[in-house]
């Protein structure tokens, strides 16, 4: 029976450029600043890498379709190359068809690497006009992210039967925890902190949402080289190993869409792939277990609601764990140490490995002081892509052993 890649898969290296608006940088220039130090890191040379994939979600608006601009970009010795993307998901799509290439013996040394360039795109967020196929026109007119995403908070009011200005001041709290994280983060595009008071009183722009509930769109790219555990000792002796504990992914099949059964309080996917990644990693108890967490905070009610969907909140306890500071920096599951999509942006490609890129360098203990987290151990990463009635969940959970 199959048990997964559970400590099969080490992170030999990682880098990840500064995000935001990056007029100055190709996409090609990105992914050059972050293989440079993501090679740096792994302390090998370009010719050891046996495998790679690249994550793009938006490529034809950047760099055109398939494999080949990260082969002539990277100048990668005609090695086997698979462009991937699956929305939001797409960078963990590419980590994990590294990952699975390495656990499986295909090779020893794969890349996985994620870019997007947004800021050149000409519109005011995603381009998301017909990315549902011919069927979008069943699915709802002239709908949008926000407006979608905002019904999660009166989904959630009416199930729990708690009163909107709650929802309201949780959410406040979310974002002012991240804006805080992200000013003392220098890779972050946003690096202002923010009041509570400041988001509670911004433009609305769909109830419950206000300006500053919404992250922004950013150009950036991340990448990881991944190895065996016995090539990442040899390789490396005296550092921790970074070990891949889980990485597991769950797709709507339309169930939420199109049936009654779903109450839009939640992820179905979210519950569904956490509860398998949990197993993978042999996790019992994910609220005593996890350290610290990147989620995918598209929305602050995106995050808000995937603290129950996760298993670390209770059912209905979301509210109080949030307003307690049970997330925030210095809290016992610090949730976006780097500020999340919230300050970084979601340039889609790279999102996923962006996230990894936080949680190894805290699990190597290479952040300053001030942004360190007080629990290690294990580390998870979550991320969403397309909209609460049908999307792509991807998790991974990390650990330093």
């Amino acid at each position: 029976m199959a048990k997964g890649i559970r400590d099969k898969v080490a992170i030999l290296g990682m880098g990840c450029t500064r995000f935001g608006e990056r007029w100055e940088s190709s996409a090609e220039d990105l992914m050059v600043e972050a293989f440079h130090e993501c090679l740096q890191d792994a302390g090998i040379e370009k010719k050891d890498i046996e495998l790679a994939y690249l994550g793009t979600c938006y490529s034809g608006m950047h760099m055109g379709k398939s494999s080949i601009p990260l082969g002539l970009t990277l100048k990668l010795p005609y090695i086997p190359i698979s462009r991937v993307e699956n929305f939001c998901g797409t960078a963990s799509e590419a980590l994990k068809g590294a990952c699975y290439a390495v656990a499986a013996g295909v090779c020893d040394i794969a890349l996985a690497i994620g870019v997007e360039k947004h800021k050149d795109a000409g519109y005011g967020g995603l381009p998301v006009a017909g990315i549902f196929g011919y069927m979008d026109f069943l699915r709802g007119a002239n709908y949008s992210a926000p407006g979608l995403f905002a019904q999660l908070a009166t989904g959630y009011a009416a199930k729990y039967g708690i009163e909107m200005a709650r929802i309201k001041d949780a959410i406040a709290h979310i974002s002012a925890k991240s804006h805080a994280n992200g000013a003392l983060n220098p890779k972050a595009h946003l690096r202002t902190a923010v009041t509570e008071e400041q988001i509670k009183a911004a433009p609305m722009i769909a109830y419950p949402l206000g300006l500053f509930d919404c992250c922004g769109v950013s150009d950036g790219a991340a990448a990881a080289i991944v190895t065996t555990p016995a090539i990442a000792k040899s390789l490396k002796p005296s550092r921790p190993l970074v070990k891949i504990k889980s990485i597991q992914a769950a797709v709507s099949s339309g169930e939420e869409a199109w049936y009654n059964n779903w109450d839009g309080a939640g992820f179905v996917t979210t519950r569904k792939a956490s509860a398998r990644a949990y197993e993978e990693a042999g996790i019992r108890s994910p609220r005593e277990e996890i350290g610290m967490m990147e989620v995918h905070d598209c929305f602050s009610i995106t995050e808000f609601v995937t603290m129950e969907d996760l298993g670390i909140s209770p059912a209905g306890g979301a509210y109080e764990d949030v307003m307690s500071g049970f997330f925030d920096l210095n809290g016992s599951i610090p949730c976006q140490p780097d500020g999340g999509l919230k300050c970084f942006g979601h340039p889609v490609g790279a999102s996923g490995l962006r996230m990894l890129y936080a949680l190894y360098e805290q699990l190597l203990e290479r952040v300053p002081e001030e942004r360190k987290v007080g629990n290690t151990r294990l580390g998870l990463i979550h991320n969403l892509g397309g909209m609460p009635h049908a999307n792509v969940c991807t998790l991974a959970i990390v650990g330093r052993d």
